[in-house]
């Protein structure tokens, strides 16, 4: 079983051991220029190989830039929760757009799931009948043309936010 999950999604977002060690150094120090990380915590790295690498990750959307005199200053444009859960996402979409039939990659995460940690087959659950109640809710909405304004209320029968998701300790 374990040998079908070394898949790694393949998508631009995927990231070298230097993107991924400037992207760790930008989300401690919020932003950087090139100057900045050089003369600070890239010392063993030339000028124009961190200004690559950053150029890179900008053209792969996960820096913004802004131009700060002669250079630019970059900031990551997700959080390190954001970017994990995006790239759970693709990993996903991919591995189901993959599958013949669709029931055979949710009986395989079923069973990561349960090698991970059992107590999560409870929050899985939990997510599915939250997802379904939002479904009935859009449906009914759909066709009573309600706004869904009523969905809003506090006294809305949706999930309640207990804590982390199954989402979050994935």
């Amino acid at each position: 079983m374990s040998r079908l999950f070394q898949f790694r999604a393949l998508s631009p977002a995927q990231l070298g051991p230097l993107e991924q060690r400037l992207l760790d150094v930008l989300w401690r120090r919020g932003s950087a220029t090139v100057r900045d990380l050089v003369e600070d915590t890239c010392r063993d790295l030339a000028y124009t190989t961190i200004m690559t690498t950053l150029d890179r990750l900008f053209k792969k959307n996960l820096l913004l830039r802004e131009a700060e005199g002669r250079a630019f200053r970059y900031t990551p444009r997700l959080t390190r929760e954001e970017l994990q859960r995006e790239r759970a996402g693709e990993a996903f979409r991919q591995w189901l757009d993959a599958s013949p039939a669709s029931s055979l990659p949710l009986s395989y995460l079923v069973e990561i799931v349960t090698e991970h940690d059992a107590r999560l087959l409870d929050d899985l659950r939990e997510a599915v009948e939250a997802k379904r109640r939002e479904l009935r809710r859009n449906r009914t909405s759909e066709r009573t043309g309600d706004n869904g304004s009523a969905n809003n209320s506090p006294t809305n029968n949706g999930p309640a936010n207990n804590g982390p998701t199954m989402k979050d300790k994935l």
